[in-house]
């Protein structure tokens, strides 16, 4: 462990180094009339904010104005830094050097084509222009199954931006508007005037020269021919990561140029900017590979014909008029992960399975005059009506008119997708770990009202597959945001604000001016320019989290209260009070909130009761937790022996196969987090008791925990290993308590447990010990509550075995309306 901290410390130096570099810079002014241009993380002087770049540099008007470029390696991007070497305006900074955070920093214009890194945020002062890289065939964001986790950055880029680039109709509704969820939300202005990326298509016979020249430069012996471009998209599980394919794009190269005259026509490889790393090395490559500095849209000014896949390239080549060729060997596969926004039948030219099969049909286009066939027009001008409508040569002009000169009127912008009617709500989740508080919040999500409501949930990004699992299960209509990166801000700083949580002053927040400073930076960080109506820390235990809540803008702001608090600060675990101090903290931002909500009226009057001196008592108010019953009673159905089937073993569990034998015998379950608060240790002495009497019994405990090995011991103490079975975590509790015929609840202390809620719908009986809230928790006629002892516990199991605790009869559909009911009228939505 030690020598594993040691091997850190490197990374872990140079990262609070950066930290510190960026923190001091932001506490500088914005230099005025300074552009800061990044294209693909420092890839190049690429895409459209080198297009923008190069139209502002033009312009005799902005002549003021200074230029910054990202670069990731400045040696390899020599042409790019050599062409403006002379030029005072124009300078390069390393991507991700101390020079890149200063730019970062101060710049006022900031220009990218894809994501700027999680800690960046964007500075009161500075204008962002993000244009994004291409109309998608390809499916974003959301619209790819389990996409949300992965548009974290890109959302969080997305809402900070001054201004959006989209080419043409599509791209603005279907990528950002659906796509990244940002109708209802983003603020700023959307720009639909073309792709200024496309301008650099538009070449004269010097333009064409020029690009040709370069190509030759490059290593491309390409004479007099005709240029074939073959631009696939990357392959693989992440763009970071893709899959190295070099090889087999080479042997489809090679079947191509058997088919084709190669003295007339020369097939070049552009590779995905991600992909471009894994080819640059490749000596076979040198006669073919575009250089990634070489502008891809340039290229396409001298391309005759385009050979691609799914990527956005064919979107920009529409504007030329000459002939699309889709090379789709995987469709099958790639359609069914990924997802494509259109069928094949739409596309602007023939899809094939087979190399062979486009090299014959660049042959057949050579024998006519390089025109797209008659076959394929319609298609091709349908879908240039389409995608290019506004790609006239000037879209750098208009971009740089908006942006740069404050010109808006008679150009298509867009400043409505915020105001779409609904209501706006932001509910912090938690950790998102497998527990009762994070089931009762994918519940909530999925019993609120989408149409009236725009849902954003704010969670931390995790890489725990149990979390993540649980993100999953997100509803489709909630906006996602997992904050990645840290806060900004000086090292001295966080001290301050870590010893101001030490000393009992995190209440003073907002009055220590360099403190609001850094939570209200880390506020626009996660959210940018977003505002919301109703603000709720669901969670209920992080001082952190709910400091962060109360530097929203102006909203309505409540905090839900899960337990008696009071005694969870002071309760003791192993001897100490281990969350006393973070909750006493969490207790004095209480009067900063609107509403306390606990999940039970009685829970309300305790914690009135136990927190008033924090607290006025208008603000403590009650709703009940929400049940997904539906997702309960689908669970239940599941076969059992399939689902704790082990693959390696061939074999189920013991408690598996007693749980479906047909026997006679009585089965108690209890789902819940093996821990002190729980008390199945006085389930299982209770159990011990009757087991002793009744025989034809049996107790399963589903979950896991710290006391795992303390109850095990407990169970072979009292010689019940035959009798008392612990599952350990399991993946659906719900299929188990369907086969049991009696649900326990021993806990010391409970809110409104879920796991009761889930036991109703299943029409389980229940006893349950008398914990202060039960009397809200179990319906009127429903289950036996029994006192908090081994005795009580003991009356109740024995009270089923005799017939005298009832099945539960649960209008969980009515019990959804009254719960949600509360919901809205506990956070003043009401």
């Amino acid at each position: 462990m030690r020598l594993s901290r040691l091997k850190r410390l490197p990374s872990r130096v140079k990262r609070a180094a950066r930290f510190e570099i960026h923190a001091h810079w932001r506490r500088q002014p914005i230099v005025i009339g300074s552009v800061f241009y990044e294209s693909f993380s420092g890839n190049g002087m690429l895409d459209n904010p080198e297009a923008v770049f190069r139209e502002l540099l033009a312009a005799p008007d902005l002549a003021h104005l200074t230029h910054i470029w990202a670069l990731s390696d400045l040696t390899q991007y020599k042409a790019a830094v050599d062409e403006f070497a002379g030029n005072p305006r124009v300078s390069f900074v390393k991507y991700g050097s101390a020079a890149y955070y200063r730019a970062l920093a101060t710049s006022q214009y900031l220009v990218n084509n894809a994501t700027f890194p999680p800690d960046f945020g964007k500075r009161e002062g500075q204008v962002y222009l993000n244009t994004w890289h291409g109309t998608p065939l390809k499916r974003m964001g959301y619209d790819i199954e389990d996409g949300a986790l992965a548009t974290a950055n890109i959302v969080r880029n997305f809402v900070q931006a001054d201004y959006l680039l989209a080419a043409n109709p599509f791209m603005a509704e279907q990528m950002y508007e659906t796509g990244y969820k940002l109708t209802g939300i983003y603020r700023g202005t959307l720009v639909e005037e073309g792709y200024p990326r496309i301008d650099r298509q538009f070449l004269d016979d010097a333009g064409r020269a020029s690009t040709r020249r370069q190509l030759v430069e490059a290593g491309v012996p390409l004479g007099d021919r005709k240029v074939v471009l073959f631009a696939p998209t990357w392959k693989g599980a992440s763009f970071g990561r893709p899959t190295d394919d070099i090889d087999e794009i080479l042997e489809h190269i090679a079947a191509i140029e058997e088919r084709i005259d190669t003295s007339r026509y020369a097939v070049l490889l552009k590779t995905h900017q991600s992909v471009h790393k894994l080819a640059r090395h490749r000596p076979e490559l040198k006669r073919l590979l575009v250089p990634n500095e070489l502008p891809t849209n340039a290229v396409l000014g001298v391309t005759d014909a385009l050979i691609t896949d799914y990527s956005s390239i064919y979107f920009d080549f529409l504007q030329t008029g000459r002939p699309i060729l889709f090379f789709t060997p995987d469709i099958a596969d790639y359609a069914g992960t990924r997802g494509l926004y259109f069928d094949q039948d739409v596309w602007p030219g023939p899809a094939r399975m087979s190399a062979r099969e486009i090299g014959d049909d660049l042959a057949s286009i050579a024998g006519n005059g390089d025109a797209v066939p008659e076959e394929w027009r319609d298609r091709y001008l349908a879908a240039q009506r389409r995608f290019t409508p506004y790609e006239d040569g000037q879209a750098s002009k208009r971009v740089v008119d908006i942006v740069f000169r404050g010109v808006r009127e008679g150009y298509r912008l867009r400043t409505d997708l915020a105001d779409d009617g609904r209501t706006k709500l932001l509910l912090y989740l938690g950790g998102m770990r497998p527990n009762g508080i994070t089931t009762s919040a994918l519940n909530l999500l999925n019993n609120l009202d989408h149409d009236r409501f725009d849902v954003s949930a704010f969670f931390a990004q995790s890489r725990s597959k149990a979390t993540i699992g649980k993100q999953k299960q997100i509803h489709p209509a909630v906006r996602q945001f997992p904050r990645v990166g840290g806060m900004n801000g000086a090292k001295l700083r966080h001290l301050a604000r870590h010893l101001d949580f030490r000393r009992g002053r995190i209440a003073e927040h907002a009055n220590i001016p360099s403190q609001n400073r850094l939570w209200n930076d880390e506020w626009s960080r996660c959210f940018g320019e977003s505002t919301f109506d109703y603000v709720v820390d669901f969670s209920g235990y992080g001082p952190f989290w709910a400091t962060l809540l109360l530097h929203s803008p102006e909203a309505e702001r409540s905090i839900w209260l899960h337990n008696d608090l009071a005694s969870d600060a002071h309760r003791e675990v192993g001897g100490e009070k281990k969350m006393l101090h973070s909750l006493t903290q969490l207790f004095t931002l209480y009067e900063q909130y609107d509403h306390l909500v606990s999940v039970s009226p009685t829970l309300s009057d305790i914690n009135r009761d136990g927190l008033a001196e924090y607290a006025r008592p208008e603000k403590f108010t009650s709703a009940l937790n929400t049940v997904d019953a539906e997702h309960i009673l689908e669970n239940a159905q599941a076969d059992l022996h399939e689902l704790t089937f082990d693959e390696e073993t061939g074999t189920n569990p013991p408690w598996a196969n007693a749980l479906q034998s047909q026997d006679d015998v009585t089965t108690f379950v209890n789902v819940g987090r093996l821990s002190p608060e729980k008390n199945q240790a006085r389930l299982i002495r209770a159990f011990a008791e009757v087991h002793a009497a009744h025989p034809a019994t049996r107790l399963v405990i589903v979950g896991a925990g710290p006391l795992f090995d303390d109850l095990s011991a407990l169970i072979e103490s009292l010689g019940l290993s035959d009798a008392v079975f612990l599952t350990g975590m399991q993946r659906n509790p719900h299929a188990i308590m369907a086969a049991a015929d009696c649900f326990v609840l021993s806990s010391d202390y409970e809110g409104q447990p879920m796991v009761i809620l889930e036991a109703l719908v299943l029409g389980l009986p229940i006893v349950t010990v008398e914990f202060a809230s039960a009397k809200n928790a179990l319906p009127a006629g429903s289950g036996l509550v029994v006192p908090q002892t081994d005795a009580g516990v003991a009356d109740g199991l024995r009270a089923f075995i005799a017939g005298d605790v009832p099945a539960s009869a649960f209008d969980y559909a009515a019990y959804n309306r009254k719960a949600v009911s509360q919901f809205y009228a506990a956070i003043g939505a009401e």
